[in-house]
């Protein structure tokens, strides 16, 4: 029997890239002491008042079908928000509502960009990026983020790469896995190739409100000379806790929204209404989670840097926000899946490997930073004892 060539396109690009986070699922369904550091679960549960919104709307009814763009209710709150962000006013009509922002990437990106087009994206990057642009039939172009610049996107890089089939720039920022911010002038810089080259930028911003004291977001979207080709995509799963609520969205200009909604209707039919009247109170107001976290990631990406420095030949890029934080794992002598794979087997720490992410990061590894203080310890003690000598080690 014969299968669509998308099936192809994707093939290991899926569940192939957490070989280790399955293997810590069954080491410790075996019976292990596993501490998992590879997934990004936020480390609360969701607000109180999010589950009584979403109980409150499933009472009243609110379980029929929705629209093609999402709810009104939802789309106006997004509208307002994203007004007050950008300084200029965002329609209600610029608004897509999905079910997480892994679904509004993918149609976003299948919308942008054709078969054979080409889609500059950072590298490393999110697992699943590769994937979401091969899907369509476009192809990844991968633009290196040097550790020597903070692992922010160089606008030189990536005006070396663009071609005539380039169709656009996919952003992260904050991003994951490194935790960079781009500040005004990345992103100026970055505009300014955008523009030359007629590309659009479509911008993952699903760690907006997890950027650590000191740093200051900023957006392509808010800035008026990329209002026309600038695309954001974002979801309530980290800011709120909540990516089991799967509800996600994509903002863009009127005329692009209007061109994706054939795609939307096709696809999904929007978001489901009992979880969009939750979403509306969601983003209606800061989140009432976001502040814990960003200060627990970041104390935590401090401890793990500073124990590592001080007791191991480790080396940790320390974060600007997200929960993750990036270890340089070179000086064991062994590449990344392999230290992830050992660490794993003698200790019971399952961290992701680098190349999980990309070419640039052979050699490093992720670690989760949201596991509670008192496991996030034991973590970094079992892998400062894997980073001794072989005789000082013993199996956790």
């Amino acid at each position: 029997m014969k299968y669509s060539p998308v099936l192809d396109r994707l093939a290991a690009l899926g569940s192939a890239k957490w070989a280790v986070h399955y293997a810590a699922v069954d080491l410790a369904a075996r019976g292990r002491d596993v501490i998992d550091l590879t997934i990004g679960n936020p480390d609360v549960p969701a607000p109180e008042e999010i589950l009584e919104a979403a109980a409150a709307a499933m009472r009243a009814g609110r379980t029929q079908y929705s629209t093609g763009r999402g709810e009104p209710s939802l789309r106006a709150a997004l509208s307002r928000r994203y007004t007050a962000r950008a300084g200029r006013a965002v329609s209600p009509d610029q608004v897509l509502c999905f079910p997480g922002t892994q679904t509004a990437l993918y149609a976003v990106l299948m919308g942008l960009a054709e078969p054979g087009a080409e889609v500059l994206v950072g590298d490393p990057m999110y697992a699943t990026y590769e994937a979401v642009i091969r899907a369509g039939g476009a192809v990844p172009v991968p633009v290196p983020l040097r550790p020597a610049n903070g692992f922010r996107l160089s606008a030189d890089d990536l005006a070396a790469r663009v071609t005539p089939k380039a169709r656009a720039i996919l952003l992260n920022t904050p991003h994951n896995p490194t935790g960079a911010v781009l500040g005004p002038a990345d992103l100026a810089a970055i505009g300014e190739v955008a523009r030359a080259h007629g590309l659009w930028i479509v911008t993952d911003e699903v760690y907006e409100e997890l950027v650590f004291d000191g740093v200051s977001f900023a957006s392509p979207f808010d800035r008026s000379e990329l209002a026309d080709r600038a695309v954001v995509v974002s979801s309530i799963s980290k800011s709120h806790a909540a990516p089991g609520f799967r509800s996600g969205w994509a903002v863009a200009s009127a005329d692009c929204a209007e061109r994706l909604l054939p795609l939307s209707e096709t696809m999904l039919f929007g978001n489901q209404p009992f979880i969009a009247d939750a979403t509306a109170a969601a983003v209606a107001r800061p989140s009432a989670v976001a502040a814990g976290m960003r200060a627990r990631f970041a104390a935590r990406a401090r401890y793990l840097a500073d124990r590592l420095a001080q007791e191991t030949r480790l080396r940790v890029h320390r974060p600007e926000a997200g929960m993750f934080a990036l270890v340089d794992v070179t000086t064991t002598g062994m590449d990344d899946t392999a230290y992830a794979m050992d660490l794993l087997g003698l200790t019971g720490v399952a961290v992701m490997p680098g190349t999980s992410f990309g070419a640039t990061l052979v050699g490093w590894v992720r670690v989760a930073l949201t596991v509670d203080d008192t496991r996030f310890r034991d973590a970094c003690d079992r892998i400062v004892m894997h980073a001794a000598p072989r005789r000082a080690q013993a199996r956790v």
